[in-house]
């Protein structure tokens, strides 16, 4: 099973937007809440190469990057592979 991980924060619309393609797809995934959290969001931009913006996403510990990266890869036909998911 692919590992899945967002990290994002509450009111944040490309994180809602990463999240309800997720689950269209029908993945699960693991949201970690950076917004009150200093060491989570210092793992975080550890993980993402110093990007500090949300969402981050992981997809079996490889970065992905933003909503916009998620999406494009989706456009692409990238996503369902990298999500174990038949086309």
């Amino acid at each position: 099973m692919v590992k899945i991980e967002l990290y994002t924060t509450m009111f944040c619309p490309y994180c809602a937007r990463a999240r309800s393609l997720l689950h269209r797809k029908g993945v699960t995934f693991t949201e970690i809440d950076v917004m009150s959290d200093d060491e989570k969001r210092e793992e975080m931009v550890a993980r993402a190469g110093g990007r500090y913006t949300v969402p981050q996403i992981f997809i079996d510990g490889r970065h992905i990057g933003g909503s916009d990266e998620l999406v494009a890869l989706d456009r692409e036909g990238k996503l369902d592979p990298l999500l174990g998911l038949a086309r």
